[in-house]
This record gives structure tokens, C-alpha cells and sequence, in this order.
């Protein structure tokens, strides 16, 4: 009967969104007794090639720091690290040491085990006819890894992703049966780690963040540190089995398998043991889940081609499997209040108070009051927004502004993303027109260019993440802002800019929706800035959105139209969301602005902003 020995080794994996360049210092015994040593072992892909490089050292003593060694070498970024510190329990050689490399399906991919297998019963497992992938050294750990990729290779699978993580957890599963499998298997671009039910030790993994990624991150036998210049802003992953004293682990279960890709978990056997978000808004779906949740929006889905079919979305009483689809009515109150030290003798101002009026929603009832006597001219600006232009030429010394909506927000089929037109991958091609037509939507904000290239890597670490699929981009970007950034009110001001917010990482919602705006636009996807109400309710544990207006953002996605993101809450918008006014920017769609021509001195404003939801019949 086998029987797992104990265990002296630690792996250690990283996955970051960007590429980086760690600082790692090993820290082993200087002597140790007996004819058996500590080693490490570092596989990493250079510049995020096909090919991995590998480093070992089977037989190492004392302190060593790989930094020294590596910095110079221009090779030495990689967004994917491997590392394996081997106990002293083992006589190991080169050729049996961790990580292994392997080539196949055109790249190399990288294997770390941490645990004992029964290698007859493995051995059984793998099989005569898959001798095409047969170990180089007598390891149970590199014929693990060898099995592993006979079971991709005969799914004919390329890529880590083209692999349905349910088929992998199985494969672990199976290995997990005959030892301890704690394993991490990595393509160059995700890494899949499993903890297995019988390991003697704990993997954990935490996701380190800017500003504190600058922090070393110790245990008793490594310490990793992004000191590097070039890194400040790298958000990295680490999974490892030796217990680091900084920074928040989190324990895997027994069993549990969970998929890494560009510095974030992509998907997970065990989604309760999901880092919750941030405890100012509604929780979010799990990103497995949001993929599968579109946008309710003026456009349907795929139904049954039958004659008479409604295409009005009010007309729709229900989804295609029976769901029934309802509008929500709300009451908005906007008031603003001036008051000036010296009186104002003429201004003029611009209000954007008018709710839209559309298939999704509908304008039941408007009002705007002003406090002084008016010039008013009531118009349609460019960005289809409803304006009043207000001009006063009487003295005053206060002004109130009073809008006052009813409005119906109806309820859609969501867009069907089955349609193959609609399956759109990034870079997206536009027609020479549609580029015309878009191209304020299209510029990103003016910021000085190497500004423009960080924040481009970060917008592609995203795409790369996602396997260059659009909406799973577009949805990763609006809900890796609600996870990691905080919402902080008066720390930002209108004139803070998208870099600024990425650096800081906390702001309000027309910081993270301007953010939103600048990565989509840098990936060439269209996107204009919205300002509206949001209805928080009983869902929402952030209720001061709904006493101030809320901006989110919009994107158009080809052959389904424009569609609305909301980063603040990590959500698409839906029917708790009442859209007034959009543009290419704040300035286009902000609800007041005027001009003082003379008088004013110092300015006291007050706003107040109440939703509140009205039932029928109540």
C-alpha cells in the first residue's frame, strides 16, 4: 500500500498583468547533514514568447538572489513565474527537478508538482499508447505531467483555455487518487493550480495590488518583491504552499482547482471561496457567471420567427423561456441651490435634467422650475440630449433649480451573443464610415503618451486575459474596476484624470466610468460617457449613489448597439438605472453648467437628489 512521506518542498506561481520583472532571493540552510541538499528551480516566459526559460539548481546553499543574476537580462520579464524550493529529503538531479519544461502544440508549457504519487499506479494510468509523451527523468511528478498532456493532446486542444476546466479538474482528480497532487500546469498564458484532498501541506494564493505591491512578500525559505521601477503599477497573483507573513491569503479547499490568467482568477471549482468585493455596492457575479448575463437593452434577443412577431421592447411581456418582463416606475427630484455674497446681474446656463425618452424608457412626466425669470429655449443637442438654455438678465442673489421626472423603465429580452455576427473578438474592424461616425468616441482623453502606453498594457492584459473576446473583455474591464478600486467621495476632482485613478485606485463614479472610457477606447471599442440616476434600494450597500446623480459608461458592440456598463457597481445596467444625458466626456453630458458675466463673488451650492421607486396602484 502506498504511503504519502512527509513533505519539505514549496511551489510558488505567479501570474501578473503585465509583464514584470520580481526580485526573488532564496534563503536555505547552509549546512545540511546528510548527502542530500535544498535546490530551487524558476521557469518563466520570456517577453511572454512560446518557448520557457528554466533555471535550477538542485544542490544550492545559503542565500541566493536571482535578482542579481537576472535583472540584467533583458529576458527576464514574463507575465507567468514559476518556482519550486526543493526540501533536503530527496537526492534530486537536474533532470529530476522542478519545474519541468515540455514542448507541445507549439509552445512550451511548464509543470510543478508538490507531493508524492504512487508511481505503478501512475504508471498504469498513463498507459503504453501514450509513450509519444514519455519523461525524461523517473519521476512521479514529471510522469504526472506527461499524462496530463496526453489527456490535452487527445482532446486536441492547443491552449490551456481550449480546455473545459471541468475535463482538467477531473484529470487532477484522477491523479489526486493515487497521493498528495498539489499542481500547478501553465501554457504561458493561464496557470491551472489544484490542492489535492490528501497534500500534507496548504496552498494559499492572494492577489497583490497597487499601491501595495511594493511590499516583499516573506516566508522561511523565499521572498518576492516587484521593486523594480517598471512594476509599480503590476497587479500579480501568487499561489504558493509556504506561508507568507504579509499580505492577505487565502486558503484553497481540498479539492478545489482554480485557473489564473493575467494576475486574476478566471475560474474556480469552489466560487464561495471568491475574494468578495468591495462592500460599497450590490455584490457582483463571479466572472464565470457575468459571462453568461447580458445587458437588458432597447434591442432583442434571438426568438422564434413567427409572423407578427413585436419588435417594440414595451410590447414584450416576456423573455423566450417564459420570464415575464415588467417596467419599474421611479420619481426623480433634482434641486440645486445658489447663493452669492454679491449679486449676480446676468448669466446664462445650460441644464441636461430631462430624463431620455426611448423604447426602454419612457418620460411619463418632466418639470424644471427656476427661482428668477428666464430667457428658456428648449432644444436637442448633438448627442441626441434633451437641453434648456436659460438666460437672466434680473439680479439675484439665490437661484433654485428644481427638476421633477416620472419615469418608466422597461424591462428587455437580454441580446442573445450566440449569433455569429454578434461573437466579435478584439482588434474589431469598422468600416471606413463607422470609424467616421465614431471617432469621438474613439480619441482617448489627451494625456501625455507614455501615460497612454501604461494604461494600453493594462486595457491588453484584459483582452489577453479573455482570449480576445470582446464582451468577456468589456465585462472583465467594468468588474476588475468594482473589485479593485475603492470608492473613496472627495478624494477626486473634475479635473482628476483616468491615469491618476489607476495609480491611486480609488475615486467616485465618474473617475471609475472616465477609467472604463479611456481602456475601452485604447482597445478601439467606442465608448461614451452617461449620466443619469441609479436607484439603489435594498440592494445596494452603497446608498449614497442614489443622492447624487451617477455616471457609468457605454459602449457599442457591432450588431447589437449601444450598451451600458456600470464600473461604480460592477454591473451591466439594467432597470434600476435612469439614463438623462451621454457624451464624449463630463463636459458634454454634465447635468448644470452657466456662466456669471458679472456679480456672483462667492458661490454656496447646495444639491439634493431623491429616487424613489412608485408602485401602481399604491
Amino acid at each position: 500500500m502506498f504511503v504519502i512521506p512527509p513533505l519539505n518542498s514549496d511551489i510558488l506561481a505567479m501570474s501578473l498583468d503585465g509583464f514584470a520583472t520580481p526580485s526573488i532571493k532564496f534563503d536555505l540552510p547552509e549546512h545540511v547533514h546528510g548527502s542530500h541538499s535544498f535546490g530551487w528551480g524558476l521557469g518563466w516566459y520570456p517577453g511572454g514568447r512560446q518557448s520557457a526559460m528554466v533555471a535550477k539548481d538542485p544542490a544550492a546553499r545559503g542565500k541566493q538572489v536571482l535578482a542579481e543574476a537576472f535583472t540584467d537580462w533583458s529576458s527576464f520579464r514574463s507575465t507567468v513565474f514559476f518556482c519550486k524550493v526543493l526540501g533536503a529529503d530527496k537526492n534530486y538531479t537536474h533532470t529530476d527537478s522542478q519545474p519541468f519544461s515540455r514542448s507541445f502544440a507549439g509552445r512550451d508549457w511548464l509543470f510543478m508538482h508538490n507531493g508524492d504519487l504512487d508511481k505503478h499506479e501512475l504508471d498504469q494510468l498513463h498507459g503504453k499508447a501514450q509513450r509519444v509523451l514519455e519523461p525524461l527523468g523517473k519521476t512521479d511528478s514529471e510522469l504526472a505531467f506527461c499524462h496530463l498532456l496526453a489527456r490535452i493532446r487527445e482532446g486536441s486542444a492547443r491552449h490551456l483555455s481550449d480546455v473545459e476546466p471541468a475535463a482538467l479538474l477531473s484529470w487532477l482528480q484522477r491523479l489526486d487518487a493515487l497521493g498528495s497532487a498539489d499542481m500547478c500546469l501553465s501554457d504561458g498564458l493561464s496557470i491551472a493550480c489544484f490542492h489535492g484532498t490528501q497534500s500534507p501541506k496548504q496552498p494559499y494564493y492572494s492577489r497583490i495590488q497597487p499601491p501595495n505591491n511594493q511590499e516583499p512578500q516573506q516566508s522561511a525559505a523565499v521572498q518576492v518583491s516587484l521593486s523594480d521601477p517598471r512594476d509599480t503599477y503590476r497587479t500579480a497573483l501568487m499561489i504558493s504552499t509556504a506561508q507568507f507573513s504579509t499580505g492577505a491569503w487565502q486558503a484553497m479547499r481540498p479539492g478545489q482547482m482554480i485557473i489564473v490568467r493575467r494576475g486574476a482568477v478566471v475560474w474556480n471549482s469552489a466560487p464561495n471561496n471568491i475574494t468578495p468585493a468591495q462592500a460599497v455596492a450590490p455584490p457582483a457575479l463571479p466572472t464565470t457567471v457575468m459571462a453568461d448575463k447580458t445587458f437588458l437593452a432597447p434591442t432583442q434577443g434571438a426568438q422564434p420567427q413567427e409572423r407578427g412577431r413585436a419588435l417594440n421592447v414595451r410590447a414584450v411581456t416576456e423573455t423566450s423561456d417564459g420570464m415575464p418582463l415588467v417596467y419599474r416606475k421611479f420619481e426623480i427630484a433634482h434641486a440645486s441651490h445658489y447663493e452669492y455674497s454679491i449679486p449676480v446681474e446676468h448669466s446664462t446656463h445650460l441644464f441636461r435634467l430631462q430624463p431620455i425618452d426611448d423604447p426602454v424608457q419612457e418620460v411619463v412626466r418632466f418639470s424644471l422650475r427656476l427661482s428668477s425669470p428666464a430667457e428658456e429655449i428648449l432644444y436637442e443637442d448633438v448627442f441626441g440630449n434633451q437641453m434648456m438654455h436659460c438666460a437672466i438678465e434680473q439680479p439675484y442673489s439665490k437661484l433654485s433649480v428644481e427638476a421633477t421626472s416620472i419615469v418608466k423603465v422597461f424591462a428587455a429580452p437580454p441580446d442573445d451573443h450566440s449569433l455569429s455576427r454578434r461573437r466579435t473578438s478584439i482588434p474589431l474592424v469598422w468600416m471606413p464610415w463607422q470609424r467616421q461616425m465614431m471617432m469621438p468616441y474613439l480619441l482617448p482623453p489627451e494625456l501625455p503618451e507614455s501615460q497612454l502606453l501604461e494604461l494600453t498594457e493594462y486595457a491588453m492584459s484584459f483582452v489577453e486575459r479573455n482570449d480576445n473576446n470582446l464582451l468577456r473583455t468589456v465585462q472583465d474591464i467594468n468588474l476588475s474596476i468594482y473589485r479593485d478600486f475603492a470608492y473613496m467621495p472627495g478624494t477626486t476632482a473634475l479635473s482628476t484624470t483616468p491615469f491618476e485613478v489607476y495609480t491611486s485606485r480609488h475615486g467616485v463614479c465618474q473617475d471609475f466610468a472616465n477609467l472604463f472610457i479611456c481602456l475601452t477606447r485604447l482597445l478601439s471599442i467606442p465608448a461614451r460617457y452617461r449620466m443619469g440616476y441609479i436607484h439603489t434600494g435594498a440592494d445596494y450597500a452603497n446608498k449614497i449613489q442614489s443622492d447624487a446623480s451617477h455616471a457609468w459608461a457605454e459602449v457599442y458592440l457591432p450588431y447589437v448597439g449601444w450598451r451600458g456598463f456600470d464600473p461604480t457597481n460592477g454591473c451591466a445596467v439594467a432597470q434600476d438605472h435612469i439614463r438623462v444625458a451621454c457624451g464624449r466626456n463630463y463636459g458634454d453630458a454634465t447635468p448644470t453648467s452657466g456662466t456669471i458675466y458679472r456679480g456672483g463673488g462667492v458661490e454656496t451650492l447646495s444639491i439634493s437628489v431623491k429616487v424613489r421607486e412608485i408602485h401602481d396602484g399604491v
